[in-house]
């Protein structure tokens, strides 16, 4: 490939990162230059919020159902899924603990604390409250607001698994789901394209109020996210393969692992290194129904990455806003949100706005919260994804020490494919 070809690729797989980024650099320039009278940007900021707290309903509904309805006739279905939410939960807790621990030590918003005026409307939540908030409403009507994602999204996995016990994808109910499914992502790309100005506008009108100090604490952030993802790559990974399959496990893990490594980086999207992991899993070993159920479910459902993305905004927010990210009632809670917003995360770059919208609703941090936490979410997205999509293979052979035993990777159960 010429050196010409190479910059076009990476420009093809990056370039809609780098013009959000570059948007909020120029919008946060704006508001350095303009101060106070940059507010006159924030109606443009404001439609993208609004567009995108509108959409994200439907689309939850609609991605999370589509992907349960599609699974079927599988014969040990049961104890792939039990085995494989027991893996996504046990993974996401333990990657949980090492950034709660990370953010305790080195804060990321330490020595900011900017006081946006709807800052007031905070309040403390309890383990038990948030537990009950998150989990329930006690209306079918209470499932059409986004303030209630967390019963929308069990509400959505129950309606899926009713449609593949129905008929499944080919049932007239699961087309429409699927296309639902199809319709909403395409609403949320075309949303996204207005995302340079709508967020550019934003941070333009933020930095103009409050300042440029509020962008020093992303440098932070960063500082402790990166190498967060590094040090769950090169040093968890290894061990969940050890466990999974002892040094074979581990020698095939390094053997296989790069190309979904690199696929994820380019892509910054899960779904698109889905084919990718499929293959690396068959060549480690990993069963035929046992990776194609665990790698798809996992593209949109087990987010490592994400769970270190999401305590790392939390803990942002908390610092922001002038809160205390302390206490064992705090640390269950944000863990919580924290596995459960893998669940409504989509295989698209920038996929976090769902989850980050989770955050503020559930905390009851103001709107204006959301953009401070969606530029995290951009800064996040390559190392993360890297840790979401390759997870995924490393949880395909962790279901299949479950499933089929310790010696499975010993009984060549992919020669007869």
């Amino acid at each position: 490939m010429s050196n010409t070809e190479s910059k076009k690729s990476v420009w093809a797989s990056y370039k809609f990162p780098i013009l959000l980024i570059s948007s909020i650099i120029i919008g946060s320039i704006i508001g350095i230059v303009m101060g106070e009278r940059a507010t006159v940007l924030k109606p443009f900021g404001e439609i993208f919020l609004n567009l995108m707290f509108t959409a994200i309903v439907p689309l939850v509904f609609s991605t999370i159902a589509s992907a349960i309805g599609n699974m079927l006739d599988m014969k040990r279905l049961g104890k792939i899924l039990s085995s494989l939410i027991g893996v996504f939960t046990i993974t996401g807790i333990i990657a949980g603990v090492l950034i709660i621990v990370l953010v305790t030590l080195f804060p990321p918003a330490a020595g900011v604390n900017i006081t946006l005026e709807s800052a007031a409307s905070i309040e403390k939540i309890s383990l038990s409250s948030a537990i009950i908030k998150a989990l329930t409403v006690n209306d079918f009507s209470g499932l059409l607001s986004r303030q209630n994602m967390l019963p929308l999204i069990l509400f959505s996995i129950l309606f899926g698994f009713c449609i593949s016990v129905c008929g499944g994808k080919e049932s007239p109910l699961g087309k429409v789901i699927n296309n639902l499914a199809e319709v909403m992502m395409k609403i949320v790309n075309i949303i996204m394209l207005y995302a340079p100005i709508g967020l550019g506008a934003y941070f333009a009108n933020l930095v103009g109020e409050f300042g440029p100090n509020l962008l020093g604490a992303y440098g932070h952030a960063m500082l402790i996210y990166y190498p967060a993802c590094f040090l769950y790559f090169v040093i968890f990974f290894p061990i969940y393969a050890y466990w999974s399959a002892g040094k074979e496990g581990v020698r095939r893990m390094w053997k296989y692992i790069l190309p979904p490594t690199a696929t994820s980086i380019a892509t910054q999207s899960s779904v698109a290194t889905l084919p990718v992991n499929l293959e690396a899993a068959k060549n480690i070993g990993v069963p035929k129904d046992i990776r194609e159920i665990v790698l798809p479910l996992g593209a949109t459902m087990h987010m490592d990455g994400t769970v270190f993305s999401t305590l790392l905004k939390i803990a942002f927010l908390f610092g922001i806003f002038g809160k205390s990210f302390t206490g064992v009632g705090t640390f269950v809670s944000a863990m919580v949100i924290a596995v459960m917003s893998g669940v409504v995360m989509s295989g698209v770059p920038g996929g976090g706005l769902i989850g980050e919208m989770l955050i503020v609703s559930l905390y009851g941090f103001p709107a204006e919260a959301f953009p401070i936490i969606a530029t995290i979410g951009f800064l996040v997205d390559p190392p993360g994804t890297c840790i979401n999509a390759t997870g995924d293979t490393i949880a395909s052979m962790m279901v299949s020490k479950l499933v089929e035993g310790k010696d499975w990777i010993h009984k060549d159960l992919t020669s007869k494919e």
